[in-house]
């Protein structure tokens, strides 16, 4: 017979006040993912192909090429959800594939694609499952892990929503729950694939806005796929870029997003110019009616 559950105490820890802990050490200085050589192939058919690159802690960092490039795959290596078929990942210091799920989960939260709509569950409770990794089983949340949602709901301008039913939602709306269900989790790391590619404008600025600051007020490396190349210009530290699998590009977005590098990457002709906003590029597809 099952015992019952029970609560965690109410006293709050010391860092129930912020979303981002004191970062352990790692095998390298201010570096949250190291990439060494890394190739990954279903079957007989090659996904990757021998990636080096590094991710420095607090970066906001984008991942970028065209379809069926790569991109989803490398997100799963570096989530733990896939094995490198040569090579080596460390993720905070560790292979992602070489610690307990549970234990991993508590510093890296992964925001995939596709993200439950049909979930009859209201906003707070939604938010609250992000503890789920801090609880032994049956352990009921305490205070502390309930002040934590309402930080994150906070953080996130969710907080009028919190008896709304995620199903009840927009798409922006239910991205941003689920944000803030990361960040309930106080991770030091946050994966995501293309949270903005459904949204309009105002969504896509709202999301990118809340993961700049999550990398500069939190310091949460944010590592992002995205296909929005002027939105990675604006918004990523750095970029990298893949084409078939290879590593086509790596840096700044004024050193990636060059025309010819660009074009030879995507296959179509673009106009790359800066952008009024700031010192970085600004690419535009050239229709076929506009090419000479």
């Amino acid at each position: 017979m099952m015992g019952k559950r029970q609560a965690r105490p109410s006293s709050l820890p010391p860092n129930a006040g912020q979303f981002f802990p004191a970062p352990a050490t790692t095998t390298a200085a201010n570096t949250a993912i190291a990439a060494h050589n890394v190739s990954l192939a279903f079957q007989q058919t090659a996904i990757l192909h021998r990636l080096y690159f590094t991710v420095e802690q607090g970066e906001f960092f984008l991942i970028i090429g065209p379809n069926g490039s790569g991109k989803t795959s490398l997100i799963k290596l570096l989530a733990g959800l896939l094995t490198p078929t040569k090579g080596s990942i460390e993720v905070l210091g560790q292979s992602p594939t070489g610690r307990r799920r549970r234990q991993f989960a508590r510093q890296v939260a992964v925001l995939p694609q596709q993200l439950p709509a049909e979930f009859p569950f209201p906003v707070a409770t939604t938010v609250l499952m992000g503890r789920a990794p801090h609880l032994r089983p049956w352990e009921l949340e305490g205070r502390a892990d309930r002040q934590l949602a309402r930080q994150a709901m906070a953080f996130t301008d969710i907080e009028h929503l919190a008896s709304r039913r995620l199903d009840q939602l927009s798409g922006g709306e239910r991205q941003r729950v689920f944000i803030a269900q990361a960040l309930c989790r106080q991770p030091r790391l946050l994966l995501l694939d293309e949270p903005t590619a459904a949204l309009d404008p105002a969504h896509q600025i709202m999301i990118l806005d809340l993961l700049t600051r999550l990398c500069r007020e939190q310091g949460i490396t944010v590592v992002m796929v995205s296909h929005d190349l002027n939105l990675a210009a604006m918004y990523g530290d750095r970029l990298l870029m893949l084409a078939r699998g290879h590593l086509a590009g790596l840096g700044p977005p004024a050193t990636v997003l060059e025309r010819g590098r660009l074009e030879e990457t995507y296959q179509c002709p673009l106009m790359v110019d800066e952008n009024p906003l700031g010192q970085v590029p600004r690419v535009c597809p050239i229709p076929e009616k506009y090419r000479l």
